[in-house]
């Protein structure tokens, strides 16, 4: 899902009233990750020994609670702007025992002083580090992940690419405006990075399975709320919302990929 409809989306689940749809309860991690991919890379960034975490657009923190997990001396620090998810971080770390080493923090990424951290997360975040738009504003965002990672640290990169060229019909169907030069592809996201003073340590893309665990998840509590209660007064509204996601995944279904890039500062 892009990174343009996963925010207007969520805007619109942050407003509902409690007695609304669950929000998100099927997702672990809030993209197309799976727990076997999330073991290798929490495996990898626990081997750079790492003290300090910083979680970009964290939303629940999970990997970063994983990292902490592995590695008992480090601390970590989780930044968003969406205080449901917040909360939730908060409460899965209490839950692991690791409310004393973790910080979920509500406040913005764009020039923060976090940095430098060891590990620094930054998983379809990179629209929070800057204010140019896509896709020019990925060049900015590795510019401040390097600023932000310390010397010997590690960042991770969760971040959108062209599989291929999309049509037009495509993109029509996609989020609103969407255009074929919202996104670059992988070898020229990989190139960038280079650019912005980093090593690729390891490159790798989500899968179809993993895409279609995220986006069925993504929707499932909805929908089966909607199901049970077609008279309530957020039916209508979610229905249209859930129609349309759906249809703007059958568009881009194939097309959008993620690649998670571990890098190494140069």
């Amino acid at each position: 899902m892009s990174d343009v409809t996963s925010t207007k989306t969520e805007n619109a689940e942050n407003a509902e009233p409690d007695d609304g749809p669950p929000r998100l309860t099927r997702l672990t991690f809030h993209g197309p990750l799976s727990e076997e991919r999330a073991t290798r890379i929490v495996r990898r960034l626990a081997g750079a020994a790492p003290r300090t975490v910083l979680d970009l657009g964290c939303g629940w923190g999970e990997l970063m609670l994983r990292v902490l997990t592995a590695v008992p001396e480090a601390r970590g620090v989780g930044v968003d702007v969406n205080a449901r998810d917040l909360d939730r971080g908060r409460r899965d770390a209490e839950a692991r025992g690791l409310a004393e080493r973790v910080a979920f923090v509500e406040e913005s990424a764009v020039g923060t002083a976090r940095g430098p951290a060891d590990v620094v997360l930054c998983l379809s975040a990179s629209h929070a580090l800057s204010a140019e738009e896509p896709p020019r504003h990925i060049a900015g965002a590795l510019r401040e992940l390097r600023r932000l990672v310390a010397d010997g640290g590690r960042v991770l990169l969760g971040e959108g690419f062209w599989q291929r060229p999309p049509t037009p019909a495509e993109l029509s169907g996609m989020w609103p405006e969407a255009r074929a030069d919202e996104y670059y592809d992988l070898a020229t996201l990989v190139d960038l990075a280079v650019a912005a003073g980093f090593r690729p340590e390891w490159v790798e893309t989500a899968n179809a399975d993993e895409w279609e665990e995220f986006e069925a998840g993504y929707q499932a509590d909805t929908e089966v709320w909607l199901a049970a209660h077609g008279d309530h007064p957020l039916a209508e509204a979610t229905r249209e919302r859930l129609d349309r996601h759906r249809a703007q995944w059958m568009s881009y279904r194939g097309v959008l990929g993620i690649a998670y890039l571990t890098l190494v500062p140069a």
